[in-house]
């Protein structure tokens, strides 16, 4: 089988790569930034240079592939490039796509982010192209975003009080997309993925403490605040507003649970919160 996996140079993409190439698979890494690409992929991946907006550039990658894993970053226009991408994919005989979506995902949603996943899901499901589709919580990776403060100040700013969220390694999602694009069964399903366990973000610090061995403060914002923040470190505004709504999702409980999926799936336990800070330490430190 040879897969197109959209998104290769990020977390979850490059670790699909890796994954599917491990299980005998021929992935496709559709990037914009070749060199990135091979950093995060090796320089024998094969990769086709585009873009999302240039739907030239789709069909070509689309040239001979069994099956897309589609992933999109938070943009105004994802539901118009995603659904652009299935239609592509349809017309390019493609046998099975699986989309990465987002535990929440419902249109009309206050999240913009989660409207735009459900809007998505839905053109999958009525264009007629074998699907799965992936719901992760919080990604730990988002908590990359706080290196900077725990950098400067040994402080880690976020509008998340009192908030219990069952986060997910994004490699966890990458193990879960390979499973499903390399055995049978998983058509037309959606599988909702989380960590090993709900954890505040006074629980993520004290392990981030113990990691890089100094004393981290977990300082709760305000949403206001939070907005603000954000853009100063060069977030869009509209992703920032988002972003700040779904904290507010969040601090109700809304990724509170946990599901077994990825043990199900993959055949090992989620990954935790201390083993991906300690696998990201440097970025802290």
């Amino acid at each position: 089988m040879t897969t197109l996996v959209t998104g290769a140079t990020g977390i979850v993409g490059a670790h699909l790569m890796r994954a599917l190439t491990a299980l005998g698979d021929r992935p496709r890494g559709f990037v914009r930034d070749r060199e990135a690409a091979i950093r995060a992929c090796g320089a024998d991946a094969d990769l086709v240079v585009g873009d999302f907006g240039d739907l030239a550039s789709v069909r070509v990658a689309l040239e001979g592939i069994d099956q897309v894993f589609l992933t999109c970053g938070n943009h105004p226009r994802q539901v118009e490039w995603e659904s652009s991408v299935v239609d592509a994919a349809v017309s390019a005989g493609v046998r099975r796509m699986v989309k990465q979506s987002a535990l929440g995902a419902a249109i009309g949603s206050p999240v913009a982010f989660f409207d735009a996943h459900a809007r998505v899901e839905e053109h999958l499901r009525a264009s007629g192209l074998p699907f799965v589709l992936l719901r992760p919580a919080f990604k730990m990776s988002t908590l990359l975003a706080g290196a900077p403060g725990v950098r400067q100040a040994d402080r880690f700013f976020a509008p998340a009080a009192g908030a219990k969220i069952a986060m997910i390694d994004p490699r966890d999602i990458a193990d879960v997309a390979a499973a499903v694009l390399t055995t049978d069964g998983h058509d037309g399903r959606g599988y909702e993925l989380t960590g090993p366990e709900p954890v505040t973000f006074d629980d993520m610090v004290a392990e981030l403490s113990t990691t890089i061995g100094r004393p981290i403060a977990f300082v709760p914002v305000g949403d206001t605040d939070a907005v603000t923040r954000f853009i100063a470190a060069g977030t869009p505004q509209w992703i920032a507003t988002n972003a700040v709504t779904q904290f507010g999702l969040l601090r109700q409980g809304s990724q509170a649970q946990t599901r077994d999926t990825v043990r199900v799936l993959t055949g090992h336990e989620p990954r935790t919160v201390a083993a991906f800070l300690r696998d990201h330490a440097s970025a802290f430190a």
